[in-house]
């Protein structure tokens, strides 16, 4: 089937004052993100839980690097950044063509996630499923005290009960459309574009997310 012509719904500066929003409201909803990993020690009572990023590969840990940097700006401090490959933790691996299968890569952690408040960062949830494998990777690392979820794009048709915490754009999709998500630093372009085709193994879009 030949593709429809692809529809941007995000560009470059839309996507940009998307992160920011995002940042503004990980900072609002998380107030011990400064306080925790301020430069003052705090003698009458324990710093709350810090907050950490933590983005699923691929694109997902490339906006968890934009969201660092600005919530570094809004805070004035910086907090804690990770990333995670969750190729092993999904349950639809099996009944993949060969061709499909993820490429693996590796997990950075580098800090203690006992205790903390994690937002797990990615670009587009779809069914929930890699947000369920992310989940269930990250307490194999640790045990967060509260776990929450960042995505640039939802669109919807939910496999599991999973519902973002923050959201940059809701965008209502059929089944047979597909989600691209292209950023800079791997497409050399900042856009979310949707397509409406049955074609498989585009390259920039998360349909199993």
């Amino acid at each position: 089937m030949t593709p429809e012509p692809e529809r941007v719904v995000l560009g470059r500066d839309d996507l940009r004052r998307t992160l920011v929003r995002i940042a503004h409201e990980i900072v609002e909803k998380n107030p011990d993100a400064e306080a925790a990993i301020a430069s003052e020690p705090q003698p009458v009572a324990a710093p709350a839980p810090a907050m950490a990023l933590v983005g699923i590969h691929t694109r997902g840990a490339v906006i968890a690097r934009r969201l660092h940097a600005l919530v570094g700006e809004l805070t004035g401090s910086e907090v804690p950044l990770g990333d995670l490959d969750i190729s092993f933790y999904r349950d639809d691996l099996p009944g993949r063509d060969p061709a499909a299968q993820p490429v693996v890569h590796s997990s950075h952690l580098d800090f203690d996630l006992d205790g903390r408040t994690v937002v797990l960062v990615d670009d587009v949830l779809f069914t929930g499923r890699t947000a369920r494998a992310a989940i269930d990777a990250l307490f194999d690392y640790g045990r967060p005290e509260r776990v929450q979820l960042a995505v640039l794009a939802d669109r919807g048709h939910r496999q599991l009960p999973i519902r973002p915490d923050y959201v940059g754009k809701n965008l209502p999709t059929a089944r047979d459309e597909r989600v691209f998500v292209r950023l800079e630093e791997i497409d050399e372009v900042d856009e979310v574009a949707i397509e409406r085709t049955t074609a498989v193994g585009a390259a920039a879009t998360k349909e199993d997310g």
